[in-house]
Parts: C-alpha cells; structure tokens; sequence
C-alpha cells in the first residue's frame, strides 16, 4: 500500500512539472521558428534573436526589468530586515499591528495597490516614469522581505543580542556579527522573493510608469496584442538570464563556505562576491541601447507619442531620431477609451493615434489642437479616400496614419463566394457552419455586422433597430457556438482552425499572406470603413516637433515602414501602389487594398448613449454564449 502511495505520488508530480515546465519548453522551441507564426514550427532560425537584438525598445525593457529589480531588491531588503528587527524588539500590541499592516499589501488584489499608487502620484504631482516605478517596486516587496525574516528572528534567543554586548560587542557590531548571520537565510529567502515579484510585475508597473519607461512584462504585454514571435525569443533570454542567476545563488555560497575553511581566503572571498557584483552590474548596464549624437534640427527635445501597440514600423522611432536629434518616448495603449481617460485627465503628449470616432469624440471635447498647414507638407501624398470624412472635416486635426475595412476572412477551401455573396453577414447565422466561426470581442464590430445583416445603419441611434441587432447576436451565439476572441484570430485564422471570422482588413492581409486559403469578403450590405490618424493634444509641449514626425511618417520612406511591417494600409499613395501592386507584398491580396467610395460603407459615428446601449448588449450577449456553451 505505502508503495503504492509512493509511485501514486512520483507520478503526480512528475505530471504537475511537465505540465509547468511544457509550455516553457514550448515557447522556447518557437523562439527558433523560421516563420512569423506561433503555432507552426516551419524551420529553424535566429531572425527573432536578430530583431530582439536590433529593436531599442526590447533591450531598453530588459535594461530597466532588471535595474528596477536589483535596487528594488537591495533596498527592500535592507529596510524589511531592520524593520522586522526593530518590530520583535517593539511591545506585543505594536508587533500584531504591524504584522497585520504588513500582510494587508500582499492579500490585497494588485489593481487595487496600482490604482492607489496611481492617485498618490497624481495627487502629490510626481511625475511618472523610473522613479515612481522603481518606489513602488520597493514598497511592495518590503513585506514580502519582512514575512520571510519574521519567523527566524521569533527563532532567536532573545538574549542573543544582549549576550553578544555583555562580552564586548557595540550594537551595531551585535547586529551585523551576531543576528544577521543567525537570520541570513530568512534575509536571502526574502531577496529572492522580492527579486521574483520585481520581475514578475505588470499591474503595479503598468498604472505607476510614464514618460515610455517600460519593463519586460509590459512591452511582452504590448508586444502580445499582434503577433510577434519576439516575445518567445526575449522570453527565452529572461529565462536563461534567471536560470543562471539561480545557479550562481546557490553554488556561490557553498564555494565561498568551503573556501572560507581555508587560512587566508576571507579576503579572497571577498574580493570574488565583489567582481560577481561588478560584472553582474556591468552585464545589466550593458542591455541599455546606446544613444547617437550629432547636431540635428531638433537635437536636445523631447516627443511624446501615445499610440496602439505593435502599430509601428520596426525602424520608424530610431530613425526619426536620427533624422531629427530628438527623443522619442512612446507610450503603448490598449483601447481608444484607456487612452481618452489619460488625455482627458490632463496628462501630456505631443501625439495621439486614436481611430476616427475617437477623434470626433476629443474634437468635439476641445482637447485637440488645430494643425498648422505651414509645417505640414505630406498632405499631398495621401490617397483622397482618407481626406475630409465626416469625424474631421478639411483634415482640420488630424492626418491619417492607417485606414481599412471591417470584412468576413474565410476558409476558401470549406466556405463557398456563392454562400458569401448570397447570405452576406447572415453567413454567421448558417448552421452549415456551426462551431466554425470566430467573433470578433468588440461591441462596435459585431453590432455593425448584426445591423448591416438586418439592413440598418451601423450609425443607427434606434433602440428597436439595436434591440434587433442583439436579438441577432443572441441567435448567432446560441445556435451557432463561436468563439469570440480578439487578436488571437490573426494566427488562429492563419492555421485555419475555423472557417470564418470577422477581421480587419490589415489583419486579414497578414492571414492571406501566410495561408494561400485564405480570402476576404466585404458584404454588399456594407461595412465599417475606419481610419486611426495622428492628431495634436491641447496641450501637448511639443507642437512643432510633432508636426514633423507626422511629415516623416507619411512620407514614402517612413510610410513603407510602417506599413510593411504592420500589415495595415497605407494612406501613402505611392506606398499604397506599391505594396498592393505587382511585384508588392501584398500582391493580389485584395484585403490591403480597401473597398472605396461604396455607398453603403460607413465611418463610425461617436454617439455617448449609443455606445452606452451597444456595451450593456454586448456584455449580456456574452453571457448568453457562456450559457450556450
């Protein structure tokens, strides 16, 4: 029976670590990838250590990942060991406060910590960057430090320290001789504990950072929103640089231990902890991206950019500062309402990229500023498709940056044109395809393809029209069984695990480009015809460098950057020809090339309580499909 229990057990958990250790193994494996996919291994190949290599922005993360969490950690370290000293020398009722003080930071939930130190900051007007993130860092981990050095000072004769002076010892001499060494495991556990949470952290990091300081957690976050086969090498490289941290933590101190034993090398010893540190330091200043100098138009100045994530040519900020001498700082949001509650609260950038209802929206508020046309000179290269629509007209604000269609991607081999042309967005209702289709998790794209089935106006205000449209939501989550996702449909679309999915066209380019099976259809009910564009807050500080980026990015050289390397439309028109033409990477994929001047294609139109109305809908038809499931 006990060996029974026993194999029961090494079974157990030898199945508990493959099934942790897996997927580490598996993302490890997809670093080497030759292809762009996350899924299918289609050769071997460095290119994403290269582009992890050359991209500012990974490195500069990686750099202040693990800066931030090496003082984070010496210093927590430092104030958790005296304090929880200085606390078991305290009176009983102050040690059960404080210990009760100490555990609430680690049972709180981390949105609510990051929302607190998100208002102390604002409220005490910090601004946000390194500083208030490396503050925050320490104070989190200091509990973390002091419940790992409680326990083995409670363990302690508590004459210890009163023995240690009686035979001569001054205080501190009795500290650092006597209690730390008896406590020193308590004291590295809690480092390595600080240590972990400094570089496992998102939410704290997320909500306390500004001014484009990111971390690895954030950028890998931003980094997942399109695919990027990046975030498996530079996970990779965070797992050997921890791996061999851990190693050198637990074999160094049994060598030193050894050689201590030895006449005469204490002070070897020394001097070899000592170098480990230097290089250590010197290894971690190294990850910081070298910055070039020279005299520039805008040497010394400094741009603030607010943009979506993975939304940027690979070469569009170095080269610009290059170009222009200035700094870029970019700041990375995930949806058009996160970034209107910064700017609205009054936080500074000299460029936004929101998408067109969105800037009705900021126009219509007063926190854009007007364009001036004499620093501009790239107007005249944009496609007159993108010029003068409805939410900003004469291009008063903005200047367009990406453009595009909201479209059915298919299966050709599994789902018929005939099909398409004849039930249009009522393909999503044919149960010849149930368990087939993907949704797209966006109250604004799905309402528009339910209102375009039944006939209306995507821009409709109707609540009987909008009831209609969740009431066809509603039969389509329950009858059909989708999955309702929203950017992993780019690659799962792209191994053609489901016949249909409502995509963007951009992301229904790149789906094309690597599954030749793959088309894209836009009803003839109609569609969202959308552009993202660059416009300048009220109060941005840099106006007039803004101006020039806006130049630079719709110029030919950096509008086939960005792209290329995004995959969404140009509104460059000779990058438009070009990448959509013969010979283009985006040759016969009718997808980069959107539907124009079609009658029943909408822009989206920012209405308050409609929006209000859509969200309420679509969170109910949500649950209606958990409930079908």
């Amino acid at each position: 029976m006990k060996q029974s229990k026993r194999t029961f057990g090494t079974v157990l958990m030898t199945l508990s670590i493959i099934f942790f250790y897996l997927p580490i193994l598996y993302m490890i494996i997809f670093s080497f990838n030759e292809g762009k996919s996350l899924t299918s291994f289609t050769g071997f190949s460095l290119r994403w250590y290269q582009h992890m290599l050359e991209s500012q922005d990974m490195m500069e993360a990686l750099y202040t990942t693990f800066m931030v969490a090496i003082i984070a950690t010496a210093i927590s370290t430092v104030v958790g060991t005296i304090a929880a000293i200085g606390l078991s020398k305290s009176k009983k009722i102050v040690r059960e406060l404080m210990d009760q003080v100490n555990n609430l930071p680690m049972m709180n939930p981390e949105i609510v910590t990051a929302i607190g130190f998100m208002l102390l900051f604002i409220t005490f007007q910090v601004e946000k960057g390194l500083t208030t993130m490396l503050l925050a860092h320490i104070a989190f981990c200091i509990p973390y430090v002091m419940l790992s050095v409680m326990p083995k000072i409670k363990s302690l004769d508590p004459n210890l320290a009163d023995a240690a002076m009686d035979l001569g010892c001054t205080p501190w001499q009795a500290l650092i001789k006597v209690i730390v060494p008896q406590i020193m495991p308590g004291i590295v556990s809690g480092a390595l504990i600080a240590f972990t949470m400094s570089i496992d952290d998102f939410i704290i990091s997320y909500f306390v950072t500004g001014r484009g300081v990111k971390n690895l957690s954030i950028i890998v976050y931003t980094m997942s929103k399109r695919i990027n086969p990046s975030i498996n090498a530079i996970s990779t490289v965070m797992i050997v640089i921890i791996t061999i941290l851990l190693i050198v933590i637990n074999v160094l101190p049994t060598f030193l231990a050894k050689q201590a034993e030895k006449p005469g090398n204490g002070k070897r010893n020394l001097i070899i902890a000592l170098a480990c540190t230097i290089l250590l330091v010197f290894g971690i200043q190294s990850l910081k991206p070298s910055v070039g100098n020279g005299n520039r138009p805008f040497e010394g100045q400094t741009l603030h950019i607010y943009n979506v994530g993975e939304y940027t040519g690979e070469n569009i900020i170095s080269n610009f500062e290059e170009l222009t001498g200035a700094e870029v700082i970019m700041e990375i949001f995930d949806s058009n309402e996160a970034m209107y509650i910064k700017v609205a609260n009054g936080e500074s950038y000299d460029i936004l990229v929101p998408s067109d209802y969105m800037i009705q929206r900021l126009i219509e508020e007063n926190l854009l500023q007007p364009l001036d046309y004499e620093l501009l000179d790239c107007m005249d290269l944009l496609v007159p498709e993108v010029l003068n629509l409805s939410y900003d007209p004469n291009n008063v604000y903005s200047v367009p940056y990406f453009w595009g269609t909201v479209g059915i991607c298919y299966d050709t081999t599994i789902v018929s044109e005939e099909d398409l042309e004849k039930e249009g967005y009522n393909i999503f209702l044919d149960e010849k395809y149930r368990g087939q289709i993907y949704l797209y998790d966006s109250e604004r794209d799905s309402f528009m393809m339910a209102l375009k089935a039944l006939g209306y106006s995507m821009n409709t205000t109707d609540e009987q029209e909008l009831q209609e449209a969740y009431e066809w939501l509603v039969q389509c989550v329950q009858t059909m069984k989708p999955e309702i996702v929203t950017d992993e449909i780019i690659d799962n679309m792209a191994q053609g695990r489901k016949a249909l999915g409502i995509t963007y066209s951009g992301d229904a380019a790149y789906i094309m480009s690597e599954n030749e099976n793959m088309g894209f259809y836009l009803p003839e009910s109609g569609t969202n015809f959308w552009v993202d564009a660059m416009v300048i807050p009220a109060n941005a500080n840099n106006p007039e460098l803004a101006h020039e980026f806006m130049n630079y990015v719709s110029s030919y050289e950096g509008a086939l950057d960005n792209s290329s390397y995004v995959g969404y439309t140009s509104p460059n028109i000779e990058v438009r020809e070009e990448l959509g033409g013969p010979g283009g990477d985006y040759e016969g994929i009718n997808a980069y090339l959107p539907r124009t001047n079609y009658e029943k294609d909408e822009v989206f139109f920012y209405d308050e309580n409609t929006r209000k109305v859509m969200s309420n809908l679509w969170a109910k038809v949500k649950i209606s499909a958990s409930n079908a499931k």
